[in-house]
């Protein structure tokens, strides 16, 4: 498979409407979306074969007329340029009251650029069959594996962006593709019954399909181990975190905290420390569609812009944010590439992308040495933050316990860590060289406008608050 033929077929129509809306507006962008996802999987009692939740097909117009920035989402832009031209326009016209109110930013920059980019994939080469047959034979090799577990779901979510930006000086596409395929099972010993997950993520089925049984040992594992799980004895420890739990800790921590449109709003107390310490001297932290390849991995923006690789925190030190367009205008730098819309129906906001903690140079088997009491904290649940107040709150699906520098039999589950953002990280005494990037995310702004995200990174130690 290849770019969207549909975008393809819709450029001449692009440029012409530009052409009519720039005799109102000194900045016009169009931006095409169409993205193609599937959910295909099985569990004890059904397959299914479906539409994802991903698809979309259609077009968002951004203008500035000088002063500020206008939005304006269709589905498609044939037919009379002048007439549509003319409804847009008559559309985002405000009255004098609320133009007085309106915030005044500076035209963005035009630069001419022609680029096509696409990334190695292997969508049309499995059928929707073929998936399905591959998560039916996972699914009966998972329930083979214990009596008791009750049901198993084994699902393939793969999806392709074709994506077209277009101004008067700029024309854009880029074109590529993800799957997860994720795994739930639900295991019931006595009276206690538990569900548990994981997962792999490539941005080839073929390589995604080939890591998926080695999962499945760890998996079972992990169920039977969590049937026999207890309550945390609530407390501060020494904490080794591994790479899903420290990319919580990032995205959660400094994430959200750094994307710039809550500096606009001075909603974050970032915006006031940056260029001073924040974290440990041994903490770097990065984000960009440019960092590493994963699920959040693009080629450019939605504003067009092209993808980053953003260092936020070096050396224990604050350096930057990550914004958008608008909010880069506004705030008078230069956009990182995080412009992101959940849909083209959606306006764009500064977002994270893959975001994490570079590896350090400590041998995981010295940090969980280095612990007298402790617990090893494993893969992401769900987490909160509060920018304003660098309040942070993460759930790990479950610790180990750690006593006289190694690992026990003792499971506890779930596990909350909170705590002040800059006491947390300033707490990291230890990273691994060791790094991973997890590819199967998805992130809201605040309690909507989802969009795809990775994190991930080396294993950390810390000293936090746990209940």
């Amino acid at each position: 498979m290849a770019f969207s033929e549909f975008l393809n077929s819709r450029r001449d129509d692009c440029k012409a409407l530009i052409a009519e809306l720039s005799a109102e507006f000194p900045y016009v962008s169009i931006l095409g979306n169409h993205v193609r996802s599937s959910r295909i999987g099985a569990d004890r009692r059904s397959s299914v074969m479906g539409e994802g939740n991903l698809s979309e097909c259609g077009f968002v117009i951004k203008m500035h007329n000088g002063r500020a920035f206008f939005e304006y989402s269709l589905d498609d832009v044939t037919g009379d340029k002048k007439a549509l031209a003319s409804k847009i326009i008559a559309s985002l016209r405000v009255s004098g009251a609320v133009a007085d109110r309106m915030v005044s930013v500076p035209l963005p920059e035009d630069l001419p650029m022609v680029r096509s980019f696409a990334r190695e994939s292997d969508e049309g080469t499995y059928a929707d069959a073929d998936i399905l047959a591959f998560c039916e034979e996972m699914r009966d090799e998972i329930l083979s594996r214990d009596e008791r577990i009750l049901n198993c779901q084994v699902a393939a979510m793969p999806f392709t962006v074709s994506k077209l930006f277009l101004t008067a000086n700029r024309e854009l596409d880029q074109y590529y593709s993800w799957v997860n395929i994720s795994t739930f099972l639900v295991l019931r010993d006595g009276e206690k019954m538990v569900q548990t997950y994981d997962g792999v993520y490539s941005h080839l089925m073929s390589e995604a399909k080939k890591a998926f049984p080695g999962i499945i040992p760890g998996l079972i594992h992990k169920a039977q181990r969590l049937v026999h799980a207890k309550p945390i004895v609530p407390g501060v420890y020494d904490v080794i975190t591994d790479p899903s739990i420290s990319g919580l800790i990032a995205h959660e921590a400094f994430g959200h905290g750094v994307e710039m449109d809550q500096f606009v709003k001075d909603r974050a107390l970032a915006k006031q420390y940056v260029g001073k310490y924040v974290a440990s001297p041994i903490c770097n932290m990065r984000d960009g569609a440019a960092s590493v390849l994963s699920t959040a991995s693009y080629f450019f923006d939605d504003d067009g812009v092209l993808a980053h690789d953003t260092q936020i925190i070096k050396d224990g030190i604050l350096v930057s944010g990550i914004s958008d367009l608008a909010s880069a205008s506004e705030l008078g730098t230069e956009p990182t590439g995080n412009g992101r819309r959940e849909s083209y129906k959606r306006k764009s906001y500064a977002r994270m992308t893959n975001t994490f903690f570079e590896a350090g140079k400590d041998k995981l088997e010295d940090m969980i040495a280095s612990v007298k009491h402790g617990y090893m904290l494993f893969q992401t649940n769900n987490g909160m933050e509060d920018p304003k107040n660098w309040q942070i709150q993460c759930t790990a699906e479950y610790g180990i316990e750690i006593v006289d520098g190694k690992l026990t039999d003792n499971y506890v589950s779930p596990v909350v860590m909170s705590g002040y953002v800059p006491d947390l990280l300033k707490s990291i005494s230890m990273v691994s060289d060791e790094f991973k990037i997890i590819g199967s995310g998805g992130c809201g702004k605040g309690y909507k406008e989802w969009v795809r995200v990775s994190d991930g990174g080396p294993a950390l130690k810390v000293k936090v608050k746990l209940a």
